[in-house]
């Protein structure tokens, strides 16, 4: 899986092992960059066989689209949806070789909203994270390949500390969450084993909201 040093990341790399697969993490920590399709080449070939991937690393740089730059912008793609596509596609010959495999990508329900805060980088990301998923799905099935996305809302990880740690903010986040918590790391991480899993066999081609109903307002 991509990006399980820290947050979502660890907690599906705990919950994987706990469920008997072995698990490899690829990130900046541990010497790859995903943003580099041959990078992320020699890794797999590293790795040898495997049948399940975790898109999850990612980024958000939260300015307004008057405000971000053209290197910020490309900075949130480059991880956020490129590395997904470079990860996937580079996945599928390993996946064949043990007769079809699961993708799980990450995307987020801003991939499915246009959000609460101006971040347009981020959702324009997600929401073809979203998108890329459905024709993914399409294009692998016939090789066994599941390929689907969870979409989570807020979660206490590095990346929301500006959101968490301001009072304001949580006030008007909190009033977009109807069952008035939010999901922890460990329940994102369920969401990504279930899809991963053999109970998910026919299942292909969707987004799963794990948000607390933020999508259902």
């Amino acid at each position: 899986m991509t990006g399980g040093a820290k947050g979502i990341g660890a907690a599906t790399v705990k919950l994987l092992r706990e469920a008997g697969a072995s698990v490899h993490s690829l990130d900046i920590e541990s010497g790859c960059d995903v943003t580099d399709e041959k990078q992320v080449r020699e890794a797999f070939a590293r790795i040898g066989g495997f049948d399940i991937l975790v898109n999850n690393a990612g980024r958000a740089i939260r300015k307004t689209a008057l405000e971000i730059s053209e290197e910020e912008w490309d900075a949130v793609q480059a991880l956020n949806l490129k590395a997904v596509f470079f990860c996937s596609r580079n996945a599928v010959p390993h996946m064949k070789k043990r007769g079809g495999g699961a993708i799980v990508n990450l995307a987020s329900i801003m991939g499915l909203s246009g959000g609460i805060y101006p971040n347009a980088s981020y959702q324009a990301s997600k929401g073809a994270v979203v998108n890329l998923t459905r024709a993914l799905a399409l294009e692998w099935a016939a090789d066994n390949i599941r390929v689907n996305a969870v979409a989570p809302g807020y979660v206490r990880t590095e990346l929301t500390v500006p959101i968490f740690g301001n009072p304001e903010m949580m006030k008007t986040v909190m009033a977009h969450t109807p069952l008035g918590r939010f999901p922890e790391p460990e329940e994102i991480a369920a969401a990504i084993v279930y899809l991963c899993s053999p109970e998910a066999k026919c299942v292909t081609g969707i987004v799963l909201p794990v948000d607390s109903g933020y999508l259902a307002r």
